[in-house]
C-alpha cells in the first residue's frame, strides 16, 4: 500500500509538472506565433509543446528542446504549404 501511494505520488506530481509545462508553452508557441503574423492553430501548438516536453525531459536542457522543436515546427510547416 505505502509503495502504490508513492508510485501514485510521483506520477501526480509529473503530471502536474507537465501541465505547468505545457501551459506556458502553449503561451510561448501563441505569442510568438501572433508576432510572426501567423494565424494561431492549437494543433501546432499543441505538437510543438509536446515536442519540447519530450526533448527536455531528455535533455535537461530548455534552450536545446526549445530550438529543436522551434526548427521542426518551421520545417513541418514549411513541408506543408508545398503540398
Amino acid at each position: 500500500m505505502i509503495l502504490f501511494n508513492s508510485f501514485n505520488s510521483y506520477y501526480l506530481s509529473q503530471t502536474k509538472q507537465n501541465s505547468i509545462i505545457k501551459l506556458f508553452c502553449l503561451q510561448s508557441v501563441k505569442e510568438e506565433m501572433l508576432k510572426a503574423e501567423m494565424v494561431y492553430s492549437e494543433e501546432i501548438a499543441n505538437e510543438t509543446c509536446e515536442c519540447y516536453y519530450d526533448e527536455f525531459t531528455q535533455t535537461a536542457s530548455h534552450q536545446d528542446a526549445k530550438t529543436k522543436c522551434k526548427l521542426e515546427t518551421k520545417e513541418d510547416l514549411i513541408d506543408n504549404r508545398k503540398i
